[in-house]
């Protein structure tokens, strides 16, 4: 069995780290180039770094943030945040990303997520899918979930699996930021119709969650973000246990 990840995550807004709950209320976490840093000698699997305000406010990620990011980083680093170009993609991969993480203009566009795999291949593109419950229906959302659309989770996702991508980053936005666990029934679904990665996200509140997701949730990988910002958990600490509930992890 392929190891299980376990994924900081640096929400940037304006330049800083900022963490909220439900997608609001949002607060600051630090400098992102130092935590970053922090995470990497700290043994996280791989980073993700999303400039959560660029597609509301219709400008590029800070592809200078990414150049400092990636020169503190010594493990894979994703960036998302107003990709909507193959051209933007060029420009993160030049500054230190590793892959890329495309959300609004995915579901705006699917056909970029063609275009991005037939340039830099599978591994390099991450579809990160926000959703919630309404009316009992997972529900696909945009621009940092403030955009319900028409778009239903399990279908969507298929069709993201279907047009190449070679991960999906599933946010529960019903519990992001709660600390009340992961959506494990979602995850599980997600995890047995398709055959990418399925990484995790939002609800993380202690070590017990993950495990959770990966057992119930069948993730591949968990993301989560204030546990870490605000060390209410290791993540040396996180895999000891991990590892000790029968988990395979790299220590």
């Amino acid at each position: 069995m392929l190891a299980k990840r376990i994924i900081p995550c640096l929400d940037i807004k304006d330049g800083r780290t900022v963490k909220g709950v439900n997608f609001v209320d949002l607060r600051d976490a630090g400098d992102p180039v130092e935590l970053a840093e922090i995470y990497s000698k700290e043994g996280a699997d791989e980073l993700v770094f999303l400039d959560i305000s660029a597609t509301e406010q219709k400008r590029k990620t800070l592809a200078d943030l990414v150049f400092r990011v990636a020169e503190k980083v010594n493990i894979p680093f994703t960036v998302g945040g107003g990709i909507s170009s193959v051209e933007d993609v060029d420009v993160l991969l030049q500054n230190g990303a590793d892959k890329v993480s495309i959300n609004s203009s995915a579901v705006k566009n699917p056909q970029l997520i063609n275009d991005l795999v037939a340039k830099f291949g599978s591994q390099c593109i991450v579809v990160a899918i926000d959703a919630k419950q309404i009316d009992g229906e997972w529900i696909v959302h945009l621009v940092g979930g403030k955009v319900p659309t028409d778009r239903k989770l399990f279908e969507w996702a298929k069709e993201v699996e279907d047009r190449g991508a070679g991960e999906i980053l599933f946010t529960s936005m019903d519990n992001d930021g709660t600390k009340d666990g992961f959506a494990n029934e979602a995850l599980a679904k997600l995890s047995t119709e398709l055959n990418i990665p399925i990484i995790a996200s939002g609800g993380a509140g202690n070590k017990q969650h993950f495990t959770d997701t990966f057992v119930n949730g069948k993730a591949d990988a968990a993301l989560a973000a204030s546990v870490f910002h605000f060390k209410e958990i290791g993540i040396q600490e996180l895999k000891e246990e991990l590892k000790e509930n029968g988990i395979p992890v790299r220590i």
